[in-house]
């Protein structure tokens, strides 16, 4: 027997590799009872064909209903809720549920008990219930697409159906009712009069009529809101209807007027109905199911004991303002909204995006599977595919077109689009890797037609988001565009939407490569436009770096020390050092601001190489920024943030990173970065003539308002858990009658608790209440300063330092059709005039808590004023705050 050890070389971490191997696929799956077979089973539903699987399934549920009914209206109800193209396929399972014959079963013995459809609702109803409870709005939604095509199908009684839509119409007769919840309630009734109208209108309670009537009447009252969140700007006009969008509300109406003027005879052709192929329920063996009656509860208030007068924290709610969804191409390629299909059709692939935000792969494949789910001509079959009869009466709508389109209209809905932009952008990306060929013509044509709207007045926070989807999109496809099909655009002024557009989105595509690529990328008449794209790569331009300049070298002794890493305090002495030598005949700047501007841009300089660089050398050196900046001396804050943007001013980006950062470690205040954006360049150098905001100061200006909302919004919740733990802590006490819990004697003597007493002994949460009040004010502050800023600019009155006078040009009547002869100033003031807009909507909830005080500080200096800009002002201030008349 040979006892030496054989030479096993790699064998054993082979053998370890294949015990990995195998612990990993060859581990037994996870069990799966009974119950979730048969529930995961009916959440596959259809994944084949769709109809001979709701046959299956519904035998398959009649001979194992007894144990697992839980589990059957737990299945089909996240199926409805989380698969909403599939529910007239569970309608249908349903409809054979309730009626058992039609799938050929004996129905003697289904005559003496309940139904399994009516138990299926029974408990499906209590889920709903729960999601009304909730005001889970999209769930109850889809919940009432399902009892509706249920009515059609004969299962739930016409009568309880209209019952329920009245409910939901009854909430838009609410005193003070928000738009947010008549909306929702608005489209719940409206969808579910959609499909199943038609029954409705032929029984004896038909309401279609009242329920029409309430839903147009909650949307003419809401009309004035619509036009601070149009897609495209007009400055002038005060109508609701524009072209290229179509509003969600107005929508409804056409479509209901149009059916209730043909008496719903035109039932939505794109949906199929496969339980109409049933025969006729038997009322006395299968009596429809009666809905419950309900009452919409109302919206939850949380209330924390901290009132409004002293600044009550409100989150932005995109769902408070009317929703326009922008049209890219013509009815013909993609459906009108304004039709019960096209209607439909787009809330169907609005809930899908939705409901697949978690996993935006999935998604993409479910929609360009959605056709399935169709009636056959509904959509332009596959290239490649099974050949379909010709049928006149066919759509025959581009699926990827409309697919496009949904989702873009989603990401420029306004003031916010609910999701994070990233997952749209996203989402087109995973459509087009999956079907190049044909989603790629349909991004490429909607990337046109939005570049020609930019020119129609095109949003711009509609356009910024244009810009940031299309940078992003060439660099997941190789930066591949046909640049020179926008080379006649050169012509027109520096700052028209479409010159602006090609600059930004040149730059954010730079951003995410590097110059010399994109360079390559454009055409030559576009590398030798310095406005286009600069020669030189972007990078930090320190002002004192060559050498011919007089601070030269004290910006290089400064460079040394923070080179060296020398301390705070030998920095300080050497710039102190400065201030004594220095020769300040040539400039008429203060010594105190030349010391200031070469400190940052030495610091600057050192953390330029990363990101990192940058935050060790502000953490390293927080001594000599804050003694640069006292927080009193508004000078030196100024001094500090111009020098930042003159610093990094070929590479702006930096300059919102920087600003952001000097937020955070308090260097300086949100209200410092305000009040420089409105009285600076973004250079930096002073100026006495007008002042524009741009995308990029509005970014500035964003940064700094939601820095302050934030601050206010995490004190807030320090003071709700403190209070909370307070409360506690008396209600233990009381219980135990104030004395000791843990040590209760009976004979002892009780002293009851005050709450004043106990919050006077609470320090926490007398330091977080003084947090709060501190933090609120510099809130308050930071809006009252921008709102002062937009009046200045747009409004200015004589003795104002920034005087614009094309400020009145840009809105006075018939000046839109003057646009061709526009500018660069007047096009500025048109961008200004569009952030002005977009502050007042997106920071309306913070806003109207303070309308009063905010109001009579910026509005003093045009009170009274009659111009046409002192009016355009205060209309879209008034619609903001809800003042409006």
């Amino acid at each position: 027997m040979n006892y030496e050890r054989p030479y096993r070389g790699g064998g054993g971490r082979r053998r370890y590799r294949d015990r990995e191997d195998y612990d990993t696929h060859d581990r037994r799956p996870p069990y799966e009872s009974p119950e979730q077979i048969l529930k995961n089973s009916i959440i596959r539903l259809g994944e084949v064909d769709p109809i001979q699987e709701v046959s299956r399934l519904a035998k398959q549920l009649h001979e194992d209903a007894t144990p697992t009914m839980p589990a059957i209206s737990e299945g089909i109800r996240i199926a409805v809720t989380e698969q909403p193209y599939k529910i007239p396929y569970y309608a249908a399972l349903l409809r054979l549920l309730h009626g058992p014959g039609s799938l050929g079963m004996d129905t003697s013995t289904a005559q003496s008990s309940t139904p399994l459809g009516k138990q299926v609702l029974e408990d499906f109803w209590k889920g709903f219930q729960g999601y009304l409870d909730k005001l889970s709005w999209r769930h109850i939604r889809l919940c009432i697409h399902f009892f509706a095509h249920l009515t059609v199908a004969q299962v739930i009684s016409t009568e309880s159906m209209a019952a329920l839509l009245q409910s939901f119409a009854a909430v838009l007769d609410e005193f003070g009712v928000s738009y947010g919840r008549g909306k929702h309630a608005a489209l719940c009734a409206a969808e579910g009069l959609m499909i199943a109208g038609a029954v409705i209108q032929k029984s004896l309670s038909s309401n279609t009529g009242e329920i029409i009537a309430a839903i147009h009447n909650f949307n003419e009252s809401m009309a004035s809101s619509k036009n601070l969140v149009q897609p495209l700007t007009s400055l002038t006009s005060s109508s609701a209807t524009i072209d290229y969008a179509d509003e969600l509300l107005d929508s409804v109406i056409t479509v209901l007027k149009a059916l209730e003027t043909s008496e719903f005879a035109d039932p939505p052709a794109s949906f199929p109905q496969p339980y109409l192929e049933y025969e006729d329920l038997d009322p006395a063996t299968s009596p429809p199911f009666e809905l419950p009656s309900i009452l919409v509860p109302p919206e939850v208030i949380e209330l924390d004991g901290l009132s409004s007068d002293d600044g009550e924290d409100a989150q932005v709610k995109r769902d408070e303002w009317p929703e326009f969804w922008f049209r890219l191409f013509d009815n013909a390629v993609t459906p009108d909204l304004n039709t019960i299909s096209g209607f439909l059709i787009r809330s169907n692939l609005r809930d899908m995006i939705d409901i697949f935000e978690v996993n935006r792969k999935e998604c993409a494949r479910l929609l360009l599977e959605y056709p399935k789910w169709c009636v056959p001509g509904t959509f332009k079959p596959r290239a490649g595919g099974p050949p379909i009869e010709d049928d006149p009466s066919a759509n025959n709508w581009q699926l990827e077109s409309v697919i496009i389109e949904a989702t873009l209209g989603y990401l420029f809905l306004l003031p916010d689009p609910g999701q994070k932009p990233v997952y749209f952008i996203a989402l087109i990306t995973e459509l087009c890797k999956l079907s190049p060929s044909t989603v790629g013509p349909a991004v490429g044509k909607s990337i046109r037609r939005l570049y020609n709207c930019l020119a129609e007045g095109l949003d711009v926070e509609v356009a910024r988001r244009f810009v940031e989807w299309f940078a992003v999109h060439m660099s997941n496809f190789g930066f591949q565009w046909v640049w020179k099909e926008w080379i006649p655009d050169l012509v027109l002024p520096e700052n028209h939407p479409k010159r602006t557009f090609v600059r930004r989105a040149v730059e954010s595509e730079i951003r995410l490569s590097y110059h010399e690529r994109i360079l390559k990328a454009l055409p030559e008449a576009m590398q030798d436009d310095p406005n286009v794209i600069s020669s030189q790569q972007p990078g930090p331009d320190p002002e004192y770096e060559e050498p011919s300049h007089p601070y030269h070298d004290a910006y290089q002794s400064v460079l040394s020390l923070l080179r060296g890493r020398s301390r705070a305090e030998e920095v300080i002495a050497q710039l102190d050092t400065l201030k004594t030598t220095l020769d300040t005949s040539h400039t008429d700047m203060h010594i105190d601001s030349i010391i200031r501007s070469l400190a940052i841009q030495s610091l600057l300089s050192i953390g330029s190489r990363s990101f990192s660089h940058f935050l060790n050398a502000i953490e390293r050196y927080l001594p000599l920024l804050r003694g640069l900046a006292m927080p009193t001396d508004l000078d030196a804050k100024r001094d500090i943030l111009a020098a930042t943007a003159a610093f990094w001013k070929r590479n702006r980006h930096m300059v919102g990173i920087v600003f952001d950062k000097l937020m955070q470690y308090q260097i300086v205040d949100p209200t410092d970065i305000v009040a420089w954006i409105f009285n600076n360049t973004a250079s930096g150098d002073g100026i006495t003539g007008p002042v524009y905001i741009q995308a990029f100061e509005w970014e500035l200006l964003k940064g700094a308002l939601d820095k302050a909302n934030g601050r206010v919004t995490i004190a807030r919740k320090k003071v709700v858990a403190l209070r909370k733990e307070q409360d506690d802590s008396i209600a233990r006490a009381k219980a135990s009658g104030g004395a000791d819990v843990g040590n209760m004697e009976v004979d002892g003597e009780m002293k009851p608790l005050k709450q004043d007493e106990s919050a006077a002994e609470n320090p926490q949460l007398t330091t977080a209440l003084k947090a709060f009040t501190s933090l609120t004010r510099e809130q308050k502050s930071v809006l009252a300063k921008t709102l002062e800023g937009f009046v200045s600019c747009l409004s200015p009155v004589p003795g104002d330092d920034h005087q614009n006078t094309h400020a009145k040009t840009v809105v006075e009547e018939h000046a839109w059709e003057r646009r061709a002869s526009w500018t660069n100033e007047e096009w500025m003031t048109w961008e200004t005039w569009g952030w002005y807009r977009h502050f007042c909507r997106l920071y309306s909830p913070y806003l109207r808590n303070y309308s009063t005080t905010l109001s009579t500080v910026a509005f003093a200096k045009i009170e009274g004023f009659t111009t046409p800009t002192a009016q355009s002002i205060k209309k879209f201030w008034d619609i903001a705050t809800g003042q409006e008349a």
